[in-house]
């Protein structure tokens, strides 16, 4: 392999890293200054009584997470996440972001000098200091560049080659065209960004919105009001980015992918909008709805919501933050769904411009 040959190592076989996994090593194959065999972490668990790294490896397919779908060959999964990482030079993280500190801690000095990283995942954390980004936790725990991957990206439409858009916000150019060549196929249109603080808050806080689009469903309501709820919440996005990170969140990138589509998609078909659906129908916990209705993938929006209300209210902003109150009030505080609306009618938000 050439000295200037790039090495990928996706970290994460859920339904939307494997998504990813399928792509990239799709397009490392043909490549010629990336190596074709492309390594995917895998958490080693047991379907139908044998190891999911051997039927990723054997039949080529991930039934547990993205069933029906061909995996391309040259993609090979491992069961030990520093293994998996080391030599390569570009790191796709896409994983449940709780169980991120503890990867980073397990690769810390596996992969190749120069690495750069590219995050796929949901969320962020807030602490003393104020919000911490995932992209911004990547680099301090490995030392790389992080970009950031967010769009309308449903992965089982994407797995399916249905044509689908995605944003890539990136810090050096460079980097952000290296990732668009890596990720882009005719099936899947990238675009690249420099505002990747506000394409990774997009990411998350759509999940927030989701759950009050969500809300709306199970109260049986129609969709002028899921429409508003996802005009306000596209507001409170940027004004979140905005109020947080001085300098962040140009208007254009609010009608890419990471923004408005990603937004319309998760508020119709996302799991966030299913559970808080059910949420309201049936009673129950969060919990419960995520072991019964997920298939073990794990529910973001609830998470978020935490984090961003933590962040507002270290601002002591929860005034000019209606909709997102109302949301972590009847995810949390015991509120009655039907209060979502409550403080959006002549509220300052709602007469706000981009």
């Amino acid at each position: 392999m050439a000295a200037t040959m790039e090495k990928v190592c996706v970290l994460g076989s859920g339904n939307w890293g494997s998504t990813a996994g399928k792509i990239v090593a799709s397009n490392a194959a043909r490549l010629d200054d990336v190596a074709s065999e492309v390594n995917m972490w895998v958490f080693e668990e047991q379907v139908d009584g044998r190891k999911l790294t051997e039927i990723i490896n054997e039949d080529h397919e991930n039934p547990k997470y993205l069933p029906g779908v061909k995996l391309p060959e040259n993609l090979v999964a491992v069961p030990d996440a520093a293994a998996a990482v080391s030599g390569a030079t570009l790191l796709i993280f896409c994983l449940p972001h709780q169980f991120l500190p503890r990867l980073c801690a397990s690769i810390k000095d596996a992969a190749a000098p120069g690495a750069r990283a590219i995050t796929l995942i949901k969320g962020f954390d807030v602490d003393d200091d104020g919000i911490v980004l995932l992209s911004e936790y990547i680099t301090a725990q490995l030392g790389m560049p992080c970009a950031v991957l967010m769009g309308a990206n449903i992965a089982n439409e994407v797995a399916r080659e249905e044509f689908s858009e995605t944003t890539i916000g990136y810090h050096h150019e460079a980097n952000g065209k290296l990732w668009c060549r890596l990720f882009q196929t005719k099936y899947f249109r990238v675009a690249i960004v420099p505002d990747p603080v506000a394409v990774e808050l997009c990411g998350a806080i759509k999940n927030v919105v989701a759950l009050g689009a969500g809300f709306c469903d199970g109260l049986k309501l129609g969709n002028n009001t899921k429409a508003a709820v996802i005009r306000i919440g596209l507001l409170e996005m940027r004004q979140f980015t905005q109020t947080f990170f001085n300098g962040a969140g140009e208007l254009t990138t609010y009608f890419e992918s990471c923004g408005l589509a990603d937004l319309i998609t998760t508020c119709y078909g996302g799991r966030n909008r299913k559970c808080a659906e059910a949420f309201v129908a049936s009673g129950k916990s969060w919990d419960e709805l995520e072991a019964e209705l997920l298939g073990g993938q794990k529910l973001q929006g609830t998470l978020t919501t935490i984090e961003v209300i933590k962040a507002i209210d270290k601002a002591g902003a929860r005034g000019n933050f209606p909709l997102f109150t109302a949301i972590n009030a009847i995810c949390f505080e015991g509120a009655a769904p039907s209060t979502l609306f409550d403080n959006l009618v002549h509220d300052d938000a709602l007469v706000s411009r981009m």
